[in-house]
């Protein structure tokens, strides 16, 4: 047998070291083998698949598109490696159903939270393993089977390349937070003065911002842009600060209170946050999958019923002012 036809896995582990220890000789002081020979070995892989696998960005080796595809099958192989040690060493008889996530770093860590949990809450073993980019990264390690679900705050579009199908969790309304001396400044006017305020804002490639810019023009509303952020969770450490005002689903407006001392300025009418499962099968199959969606159905409907109740109350409570 060549070769080509027989995979070496101490090669593929190699590759797979390099990667997650940031470099050729970190992975050596690791691995105890030295860094010439851990580069002999890597160009070894690459001659045995007859493709380059990574190539050198400044100081940095980076893997080529077949590199990231190889790169997602040795996760694969040696995270399950993992899973059997650990099943073994609990003298598991059941082998735990894994689910590969692809998460939008523009969704709220909370939100990808809440999603979730309900498929570790499966009577089932469940192994979540969570990799977080942007969009087109991810439809990419969609479209190779790297993933099997991608978590996105938009649909599939037409013009990406991917055949993909968009599975609707959920939606809910936006309010915008931000902290104390804040929001008593600008609470009195709310929309209006929000004109010349300063905001934090998602990137303009993100549906929510997309949204939030059409809110802004409609109500003839000019804010301080301070800052864009592709991670939401880097935006919300600068609201936090009180550097501006930034937007925030409400399902996490009462955890954000509780958590990060930020109140409510007033509600973003007519923008809907909205959470899809993009998947390459047109109907979710997988248990862990469809624990998801289910879950997210039944939970949404409480949390939309709270939505309507405090909307409820609060427009009750401005009629009651004289």
């Amino acid at each position: 047998m060549s070769v080509v036809d027989w995979l070496n896995y101490h090669h593929l582990y190699y590759l797979w070291k390099v990667f997650r220890a940031g470099g050729v000789h970190p992975a050596s002081r690791e691995l105890r083998i030295s860094p010439p020979a851990i580069s002999a070995q890597l160009r070894t892989l690459e001659r045995a698949l007859g493709e380059p696998l990574l190539r050198r960005v400044g100081r940095r080796l980076e893997p080529t598109e077949m590199g990231r595809l190889v790169l997602g099958y040795a996760e694969e192989i040696f995270g399950l490696g993992r899973e059997l040690l650990e099943a073994v060493k609990q003298g598991s008889p059941q082998r735990p159903w894994r689910l590969i996530v692809g998460v939008d770093d523009v969704l709220p860590k909370e939100v990808v939270r809440w999603l979730i949990e309900p498929a570790l809450a499966l009577p089932e073993a469940v192994h979540i393993l969570c990799r977080e980019a942007d969009l087109e990264r991810l439809f990419g390690d969609l479209a190779t089977h790297q993933l099997d679900v991608v978590l996105s705050d938009a649909p599939v579009t037409p013009t990406l390349s991917v055949r993909a199908y968009s599975h609707l969790l959920g939606e809910c309304g936006v309010a915008f937070m931000g902290t104390r001396p804040l929001v008593r400044r600008y609470r009195a006017t709310f929309p209006q003065a929000l004109d010349g305020a300063p905001m934090l804002l998602p990137t303009d490639d993100t549906a929510i911002r997309r949204q939030m810019d059409r809110w802004c023009e409609h109500h003839r509303i000019r804010p301080i842009l301070v800052g864009e952020f592709e991670d939401y969770a880097l935006l919300l450490a600068f609201g936090q600060s009180g550097l501006g005002v930034f937007p925030v689903p409400v399902m996490l407006e009462a955890q954000f209170r509780r958590l990060y001392g930020v109140e409510r300025l007033g509600r973003a009418e007519g923008v809907r946050a909205r959470y899809y499962a993009i998947s390459v099968e047109r109907k979710l199959k997988h248990p862990a999958m469809v624990a998801i969606s289910e879950g997210a159905r039944h939970r949404w409907k409480e949390e939309t019923s709270g939505e309507r109740g405090t909307a409820a109350r609060t427009t009750a409570a401005k009629r009651r002012i004289p």
